[in-house]
């Protein structure tokens, strides 16, 4: 006898087969991944790990975070900070949008939607939880699995600027996420665990 998926489970399955259709694969833990279907992974984990108590409306909207973001490419922004800045604003939007369009196609009624688009697009991050949420989440994951990576593609930053990049991403999350970060919950990578302990002033 098969069970009726819960609306969550049909939102879940939604947002991963969006998702899966990334044409950019990456390798992790032994196997190709759609490179945005690994992160919403990612994303989920860590929230599990960090809040596993969070509602399930949060648990999509994190899912969600990056969905489809291949289709929104930077270079399709004009080179530079403005370019980047409005390419980052729009893509909040197009993901918000996209995320709240699946919950609602899985029957989620408009305010539950209207609330992960609130999260998903960081709307007021100091001031709305769930966005809060959301960006320790997205830093946490940072931290964990892409820091080694971004620094691998930036040889030509030195240790003062790599540790004004810390400090700013330190500075978005909660005190919550922060204590998370250095408690040996979050596997920071070991060669750059000493500067990040230096940009956060923790001996």
């Amino acid at each position: 006898m098969t069970t009726e998926k819960s609306i969550f489970e049909q939102a879940c399955d939604l947002i991963d087969a969006a998702n899966r259709a990334d044409p950019n694969q990456v390798s992790a833990e032994g196997r190709e991944w759609p490179k945005e279907l690994l992160y919403s992974e990612r994303m989920s984990n860590m929230l599990d790990r960090f809040k596993a108590d969070a509602h399930e409306v949060m648990k999509l909207a994190i899912r969600a975070q990056h969905i489809e973001r291949w289709k929104s490419p930077r270079k399709a922004y004009p080179e530079g900070r403005i370019g980047y800045l409005q390419w980052r604003k729009d893509l909040y939007k197009i993901q918000a949008s996209r995320a709240a369009e699946l919950m609602a196609e899985a029957g989620y009624e408009q305010d539950a939607c209207a609330r992960a688009w609130q999260a998903v697009a960081k709307k007021n991050i100091k001031g709305n939880p769930d966005t809060q949420l959301l960006e320790d989440v997205t830093d946490l994951v940072f931290m964990e699995h892409y820091m080694l990576e971004f620094v691998g593609k930036h040889p030509e930053y030195d240790e003062e600027k790599w540790i004004d990049i810390i400090r700013k991403t330190w500075n978005k999350m909660s005190p919550e996420a922060q204590q998370f970060a250095i408690s040996g919950a979050v596997s920071l990578p070991e060669s750059l665990t000493p500067l990040v302990l230096k940009a956060v002033a923790i001996d």
